[in-house]
């Protein structure tokens, strides 16, 4: 798996330009969306929370197909609320701590199926 390097921006906003893969086996993820954390907590309105919670169980996802968080090579992350754009890049900084991130798109949007819910992660992987 290659990163393409991005530009200044790119960089800034924690995506990359594109990833050349060879070989491997493509796992296409459903959307990540939840209100409780993985020990069961209520993090409704909690967007830092919620996004934590979806890389995580992304990366689950990841891993029962034999790779990890750093096999998503494309995500589109909803959010409902378009301020928390730059929270969301801190966040996805925070999860691909190498500089090594997906492919992506943000998508705002006017709601989701339950209160509470601030944000859905959806993606493609490219797994071993």
């Amino acid at each position: 798996m290659t990163h393409l390097e991005g530009s200044a921006f790119q960089q800034s906003r924690a995506f990359s330009p594109a990833i050349v893969t060879q070989g491997g086996r493509m796992v296409w993820l459903s959307g990540q969306t939840t209100t409780t954390d993985l020990e069961g907590k209520d993090i409704s309105w909690d967007f830092a929370a919620q996004v934590r919670t979806c890389y995580a169980l992304i990366d689950r996802t990841l891993r029962r197909a034999g790779g990890d968080l750093s096999c998503l090579v494309y995500s589109t992350t909803f959010i409902l609320d378009p301020r928390h754009g730059d929270l969301l890049v801190d966040l996805r900084k925070e999860a691909f701590p190498g500089g090594k991130y997906p492919c992506s798109a943000l998508i705002t949007v006017a709601g989701f199926a339950r209160p509470g819910i601030l944000v859905e992660i959806q993606g493609v992987g490219v797994v071993p």
